[in-house]
């Protein structure tokens, strides 16, 4: 598994440098996008307006969502887009198992996404003056959404390999998890509270807003079930995933558009 780590990290470095205006255009749409949010929404507050920890929590929840779409376009796009050009039945006579392979590639691709994402925060924090903490606590909740991530990326991919063309339901779903992350349900209350925990990735998500802008200390129920969340949602990824493969295989449609 560790050989075939690292030839996907190479493969993806390859691919990396190969397209760097990819990458770099990449990083300033994204960056341009909520500046330009930003700057509208102080133009209708008024240029008295102080946004305080609302404009942390914001951009904790957009850089989170900008992470997010990089594992899901990585796993459910490249499926979609291999299927389509007749390379997934090549890919798939590797020794190895569809799930590993692409898992490995989407960990492989996680390690210089990441490096694109801290780019994208640095930057956003220069341009709107929003301070964050980093303090070592954030990693356990940071991981319970990566975990969900891959576990939905995953769901997606299952709907590629079946559906093929999922163009539409990608589209669909990055309004949901812009919804699902930038939405502070952990101030939700009542039965909506337990609501928002149960969500994928939104428990993860309140915990680093909690840390990296309350500066609060990580409350040991929500972190258990923050990371019991994104190991649920991650199996079952594996497994849908698993299982649309042999379906594929049953139908013959590894290869069709």
């Amino acid at each position: 598994m560790i050989q075939l780590f690292w030839a996907e990290l190479k493969r993806s470095w390859i691919q990396y440098i190969r397209y760097p205006i990819e990458a770099i255009g990449g990083i300033l749409i994204t960056t341009f996008f909520f500046y330009a949010l930003f700057v509208g929404a102080r133009y209708v507050a008024g240029p008295t307006s102080q946004f305080g920890e609302r404009l942390d929590a914001v951009v904790v929840g957009y850089v989170l969502w900008t992470l997010v779409i990089f594992i899901v376009n990585d796993i459910a796009l490249n499926l979609q887009v291999e299927s389509q050009t007749g390379t997934l039945e090549q890919v798939l006579l590797s020794p190895f198992s569809a799930a590993s392979i692409f898992l490995a590639r989407a960990c492989a691709s996680f390690s210089l996404r990441f490096t694109s994402v801290i780019t994208i925060l640095l930057v956003i924090l220069g341009l709107t003056g929003s301070r964050l903490q980093f303090p070592p606590s954030l990693i356990l909740p940071f991981l319970s959404v990566v975990l969900g991530a891959y576990g939905f990326a995953f769901l997606l991919g299952s709907a590629a390999l079946l559906f093929k063309r999922i163009q539409q339901l990608l589209v669909i779903s990055q309004f949901g998890l812009l919804f699902l992350l930038a939405t502070p349900t952990e101030e939700w209350q009542g039965s909506l509270k337990w609501l928002g925990q149960g969500l994928p990735m939104t428990a993860g998500a309140g915990l680093l807003r909690d840390v990296m802008v309350r500066e609060t200390g990580l409350d040991g129920l929500r972190l258990l079930l923050s990371l019991m969340s994104g190991v649920v949602y991650f199996v079952l990824g594996m497994v849908a995933f698993r299982w649309s493969v042999g379906v594929a295989k049953d139908r013959g449609i590894l290869g069709s558009q």
